[in-house]
């Protein structure tokens, strides 16, 4: 069974907001992490790791040429920052949480 790493070992991430919806950007630290990311981070995983939010759906766009991924939580944000009662209305603070989702990684990876 492969061991599993926290993503902040493979990757930085930003986040920000798209009215109702959350927007994360996850970036690699490096090709083989790149290529971690692309196998395990699906847009199924995001979904569940963020279902306490109330997430309807999550599409998953790969951009190879910046080793990154951008992933769309819609309905995210319980009706967005002029409307939401939550701390982060922005959803500034998803790119940070993200960061903790354990990924299995190949045995004898090193971040």
């Amino acid at each position: 069974m492969p061991a599993a790493v926290p993503l902040r070992r493979l990757a930085t991430a930003r986040s920000g907001d798209k009215g109702n919806h959350a927007n994360i950007g996850v970036m690699a630290d490096s090709p083989e992490g790149y290529e971690i990311l692309l196998r395990e981070l699906t847009a199924e995983r995001v979904g569940q790791f963020f279902q306490g939010l109330g997430v309807s759906r999550v599409e998953r766009y790969e951009l190879p040429k910046v080793q990154a991924l951008n992933f769309v939580l819609y309905d995210a944000l319980a009706g967005g920052a002029s409307l939401s009662l939550r701390i982060d209305t922005q959803g500034k603070l998803l790119g940070t949480a993200i960061l903790d989702l354990e990924l299995p990684c190949p045995d004898g990876f090193s971040a």
